[in-house]
């Protein structure tokens, strides 16, 4: 697979599920966070973002600023945790409990060769921090920003498998949405990202969506062709659990 580290996001607020401690919930007799934890066994540093009681020896856990900031100031979070030389990362979040070892590897063999191979028109600072889309040249890389005309942020093109590196892989549903916190991103894009962001908020990463964190990246999606449950399968209310918890069995 190649060496990684992970950052699990186990923050959120489960409005859904009455506020409890989702990542928490046993699936199959264990926690979905540890579940996750364990799809991502050989990542280096393994980093939690959110509360940590009880997690395996030798997880890095940190907590979003502010506390219940959101998914962007968590990966912030996360991402200042890894070591200086990391260069890929699995970005995922901790309600994942159908995630494995061989979903995050199909992930990371679909990353193409390091970025700086790319042409130089799609490799410049202002590309990496969000350049649109129709900077790029036509027929090679898109981005994750909806044109004015496709509110709905589904997706209208994206890196050819192959063709062209990219800045990440995520699952794809079969309904063409993107799961991007079930995917694995080069460190460098995602704090680039992060410093646009940043400063088009006047410093406060607090409350802004992930979408507009990944828009002007070169996003590779990635639809499950394994055997089994989708990975990216999220448990975000009760039913989703019970479900869950009948694939494992």
């Amino acid at each position: 697979m190649g060496t990684y580290a992970a950052v699990v996001l186990a923050g959120g607020a489960a409005r859904r599920m009455g506020g409890v401690d989702k990542p928490a919930l046993p699936v199959g007799g264990r926690s979905m966070r540890d579940r996750v934890l364990a799809a991502v066994g050989d990542a280096a540093p393994r980093v939690l973002v959110g509360p940590g009681g009880g997690v395996t020896d030798g997880v890095r856990v940190t907590r979003e600023d502010p506390p219940g900031g959101g998914p962007v100031a968590a990966t912030a979070a996360g991402l200042a945790l890894l070591d200086p030389d990391t260069t890929l990362v699995a970005l995922l979040a901790a309600d994942l409990p159908l995630l494995t070892r061989a979903a995050i590897g199909d992930l990371l063999d679909h990353l193409a060769p390091p970025v700086a191979a790319r042409p130089d028109s799609l490799s410049s600072p202002q590309a990496l921090a969000g350049s649109p889309a129709s900077a790029a040249p036509a027929g090679s890389l898109s981005s994750q920003r909806a044109p004015a005309d496709n509110p709905s942020g589904r997706r209208v093109g994206a890196v050819p498998d192959r063709e062209w590196p990219a800045d990440g892989v995520c699952f794809v549903d079969a309904n063409g949405r993107r799961q991007s916190l079930c995917g694995v991103w080069r460190v460098e894009a995602l704090r680039a990202g992060l410093l646009r962001l940043a400063a088009e908020r006047g410093g406060s990463l607090a409350g802004a969506s992930m979408r507009a964190l990944f828009a002007g990246l070169a996003i590779r999606e990635v639809p499950w062709a394994g055997d089994g449950p989708p990975p990216w399968f999220d448990c975000d209310t009760d039913e989703d659990v019970r479900r869950a918890e009948e694939w494992v069995r």
